[in-house]
């Protein structure tokens, strides 16, 4: 497994199967699922695209203008395409507005791409139930399960 995160470069891999986590960062506040992701797929050859940056400064004014925003948003907008799937964890407890965002992007144009958990205590389940009931994105219960369709 090689794991990829921002500001890095990913272009080099093109020979690997992607997966993109995209899901609950919430400026730190959710869990670092991301991790848990990256370690039971270690033995896997896949390349992980892991939006959670390093070094990421909160203070950061999240506008086009800003060089480091705008790089950290175009990583993983780019990601998302370069990716065979995208695995996508709504965090219980969070709001995730991105995610949200990056759900609506890809669940009309590539359903197909996506692997979704909304688990009880996310704010909007319903509205990721109904979304990925109409366009035929595939859901699944927990974080175990979304990490075993990524095997």
């Amino acid at each position: 497994m090689i794991e990829i995160k921002p500001p890095h470069s990913f272009s080099d891999h093109t020979d690997k199967k992607a997966i993109f986590l995209a899901g609950s960062i919430d400026m730190g506040v959710a869990i670092d699922w991301q991790a848990e992701v990256a370690k039971q797929l270690a033995d896997d050859d896949i390349l992980i695209l892991n939006p959670r940056r390093e070094e990421w400064d909160s203070s950061w004014e999240q506008k086009l203008e800003n060089p480091q925003f705008r790089g950290q948003v175009e990583w993983e907008l780019n990601a998302m395409e370069r990716a065979d799937k995208i695995l996508i964890y709504f965090a219980p407890g969070t709001k995730a507005p991105v995610t949200m965002l990056e759900f609506g992007l890809h669940a009309g144009k590539n359903p197909e791409k996506l692997v979704v958990c909304a688990p009880d205590g996310f704010w909007r389940k319903g509205n990721i139930d109904i979304t990925s009931l109409k366009y035929g994105v595939k859901q699944v219960e927990t974080l175990g399960d979304l990490i075993a369709e990524a095997k």
